[in-house]
């Protein structure tokens, strides 16, 4: 748990410390700049809980409790619960009828190559917040499939609410939580969930393998700075080894260069040369 903890607190530092400097700059340039960084973080957050539904971060019988209380409650439409029966669903019926990713990720909307026009409507669309919908109804698919052995109780999601809400009212910082919180989690964030899953597959291909539906993409260094992704852009290997934390990857990766198991023409080296591919 020693790189989960560590990535879990250097998100919420990067959060409000963030936070601290909007509201001392007091501007509008400083107010959208935060806004941007913390929706960057919010999705680390949702990345920690994707690891730990494959029990990644804890193994111990707390371990969906913590994830709960310092990643995923915090983004108020996530619990490891919920979201692991649509995750392992998907790494149990990759790319087929059953595939819960698959089957609303399907159709037109996810179609690749499009006209960079194109995608930056869509892109425009979930900046207003219109992928919200969508997104929660697509973490809530009927899938019990996979139940974890030890469950979160019920009542401590309502309890985590209700303390942080009367933390809110006794500081007075329900505004900060409105403008730096919850609108960066409606807007920008929905952009990089999307980002990351056109990253993640190349759906609308039904019975696809891993290597014909999911990129190899190595971010640059300055990218992992802005927008950190966990590694989640060496998703294959995530795939072939989902017992191997995200921390390792790259090792993983290393390893299959070393042994000549890459073709290196279909490997992207940063998401601009993806994007790229995309709107070809």
């Amino acid at each position: 748990p020693g790189m989960f903890l560590f990535h879990a607190l250097l998100a919420w530092a990067v959060i409000f410390g963030s936070i601290w400097f909007a509201v001392w700059a007091d501007n509008i340039f400083a107010s959208i700049l935060v806004i941007f960084i913390v929706a960057t973080r919010q999705t680390v957050l949702g990345l920690l809980v994707h690891d730990q539904a494959h029990c990644l971060g804890f193994k111990a019988r707390i371990g969906d409790l913590v994830t709960n209380i310092i990643a995923a409650y915090p983004l108020l439409v996530l619990t490891v619960e919920g979201y692991s029966k649509v995750h392992l669903s998907h790494h149990r019926y990759f790319f087929t009828e059953k595939d819960p990713d698959f089957l609303r990720k399907s159709g037109e909307e996810w179609r690749f190559p499009k006209e960079p026009l194109v995608l930056a409507k869509i892109f425009g669309r979930d900046l207003l917040g219109s992928n919200l919908w969508t997104l929660i109804k697509g973490k809530k698919l009927d899938v019990p499939v996979f139940n974890r052995p030890h469950p979160t109780p019920k009542w401590v999601r309502p309890v985590f609410y209700l303390i942080v809400a009367l933390l809110l009212t006794v500081s007075g910082t329900w505004h900060l939580f409105l403008i730096y919180w919850l609108l960066p989690l409606v807007t920008v964030a929905q952009v990089l969930v999307r980002w990351m899953a056109m990253c993640e597959h190349i759906y609308n291909i039904k019975g696809a393998s891993i290597e014909e539906s999911s990129p190899i993409i190595v971010r640059k260094w300055w990218e992992q700075l802005i927008a950190p992704d966990l590694n989640f852009t060496l998703h294959p290997y995530h795939h072939y080894f989902p017992a191997v934390p995200f921390s390792n990857l790259p090792k993983v990766h290393a390893i299959f260069k070393r042994e000549g198991l890459l073709n290196e023409e279909m490997v992207f080296h940063s998401s601009w040369e993806y994007f790229s591919f995309l709107t070809e």
